[in-house]
């Protein structure tokens, strides 16, 4: 829908509005070196929610400033959807479907997504083609949004004094920052597994080489693991947020007490988000007659808390890796403090949004792709 790129070296802003955080970087090429122009994150009053326009208005207020003091050049931004307000549904098509996909998508496809064809916006991808018991099939992710939704999201840049020019959904973004790790032919053979750990969803997207494949939203992630901790101690979802960060912090002070009291609070839940990325996996070997993954990169704030990692790898029995997303890029021209979280993997989306429509000539070993236009 949106779709301009500077033919200058200098990418247009990627722009994270996240629920627990905004971050915005800019990112510059010199050759094959990537460097990183500018960046710049506030975090997010969780009191805002119960108010969204004082949410709103802090949102601009914060970018407008983020945008002053953080060094940026040019306006254009490259932004996603709140994954709360994006409907995504992947569906199994014939070859009749998908000779006139445009009219299966008015028909049938914004029914099941609970919109309007006539009015929001639909966009798909081609997942490839799968065995459907004897029959071949083919796989497409649809992702759809309200009109109405999308209009208040770009009106709220342009208030931010930022200029549009894309708007993309998260897992395309995130998918877009780990492609950079595919840096040999081999890789595009195998399925490569990323799984985001957000404050309200936790995304988990599988590619085959440079294509996205399997997009599955998973309504469990950090609100709920703190959600749960306060009603099995019988405390305030703040005191509960709190005993969360003093247990991420190695420093942090908890006895061992507490930690356990806190960690078997968390149990269940973590044990039914486990099942849930298990049964991804499953999906996918199933669909598409492949082994189940043996690896997984996680990324997303809440990795940084390894009680929760431990538990994922126990339940999941495949190997984690926590993604790098900032690997390679020359860091001494932006103010990061990596003493805490040296590997950064909070920023993926960010950067996947600062990579869009970055070409680079293929096989070279700092190559994103382009992954088709979603919304």
């Amino acid at each position: 829908m949106l779709n301009w790129f500077s033919k200058s070296k200098v990418q247009p802003i990627g722009l994270d509005i996240g629920h627990s955080s905004i971050k915005m970087i800019q990112l510059c090429r010199e050759g094959q070196a990537i460097h990183v122009a500018a960046a710049a994150d506030v975090p997010i009053d969780p009191a805002l929610y119960s108010d969204p326009v004082v949410r709103k208005e802090f949102i601009i207020s914060s970018i407008r400033r983020m945008y002053s003091q953080g060094g940026f050049s040019a306006r254009q931004t490259v932004s996603c959807l709140p994954s709360d307000i994006i409907r995504i549904r992947s569906l199994r098509l014939d070859s009749a479907a998908l000779e006139d996909i445009e009219q299966f998508i008015r028909e049938d496809v914004a029914a099941r997504l609970g919109l309007d064809p006539e009015v929001d916006e639909l966009r798909h991808l081609v997942a490839g083609d799968i065995f459907h018991g004897e029959e071949i099939k083919t796989e497409v992710i649809f992702f759809g949004v309200e009109r109405a939704a999308l209009a208040d999201h770009i009106e709220m840049l342009e208030q931010a004094h930022l200029d549009p020019v894309s708007v993309d959904t998260v897992p395309c973004a995130l998918f877009r920052s780990f492609q950079r790790s595919l840096r040999r032919r081999e890789d595009m053979n195998v399925a490569s597994v990323l799984v985001d750990l957000g404050s309200h969803f936790t995304t988990v997207i599988i590619g085959q080489g440079l294509q996205v494949i399997f997009i599955k939203q998973i309504p469990i992630a950090g609100e709920h693991l703190t959600q749960e901790i306060a009603s099995k101690l019988g405390i305030e979802p703040v005191k509960a947020a709190m005993l969360r960060s003093k247990l991420r912090d190695p420093q942090g002070g908890l006895d061992e007490e507490t930690t356990r009291a806190v960690t078997d609070a968390m149990n269940g839940m973590i044990e039914l988000l486990a099942r849930e990325i298990s049964l991804c996996f499953k999906y996918y070997a199933v669909t598409f007659r492949s082994q189940c993954p043996s690896e997984a990169v996680f990324a997303g704030g809440e990795v940084y808390e390894s009680s929760l990692m431990d538990a994922l790898c126990r339940h999941l029995g495949v190997k984690i890796r926590i993604a790098e997303p900032l690997r390679g890029f020359d860091l001494s021209r932006a103010n990061f403090n990596r003493r805490r979280n040296p590997q950064m993997c909070e920023w993926a989306v960010a950067v996947g949004l600062g990579l869009k429509g970055w070409e680079i000539p293929e096989n070279t070993s700092e190559q994103p792709n382009v992954v088709q236009e979603t919304v």
